[in-house]
């Protein structure tokens, strides 16, 4: 790599990447008033404070919002986008992984997992069974 390359993130994104590229989900969590923060920032968003530090979160959270992405089989098929709110309360992108996309609800319970895909992690989710928030 040249040590001129500007196009890999630094700083706490490219901390943040690692860590899923390791198999590893992180949000940053503030010293300064104790709200948790997603997606990795400088300074926190609530009370400005550079004192965030990188936490594993519980995993577990609830769709708040979901829709089918549609696509030709040969294309690798319909998937679901779903916005995810973690019970320590930030909200992320994703999908739920292990459900038919017309299958994914809203109000449903899901826990979070790291997927590994060419060396590259990406946080999605799978459907607890028979729980609703």
């Amino acid at each position: 790599m040249n040590e001129t390359d500007t196009s890999r993130p630094t700083g706490i994104q490219a901390a943040h990447q690692t860590a899923l590229d390791d198999g590893r989900f992180l949000i940053q969590r503030c010293n300064g008033c104790s709200r948790h923060v997603y997606f990795p920032r400088e300074l926190c968003p609530h009370c400005g404070s550079d004192q965030l530090a990188l936490v594993p979160p519980s995993g577990l959270g609830t769709v708040h919002a979901v829709t089918t992405v549609r696509r030709k089989p040969d294309a690798g098929g319909d998937y679901n986008v779903s916005l995810v709110d973690l019970d320590e309360g930030v909200r992320l992108m994703s999908r739920v992984d292990n459900l038919p996309p017309a299958d994914v609800k809203i109000g449903q319970r899901v826990q979070a997992r790291v997927k590994v895909e060419n060396g590259q992690g990406l946080v999605v989710f799978d459907a607890l069974e028979g729980e609703k928030a």
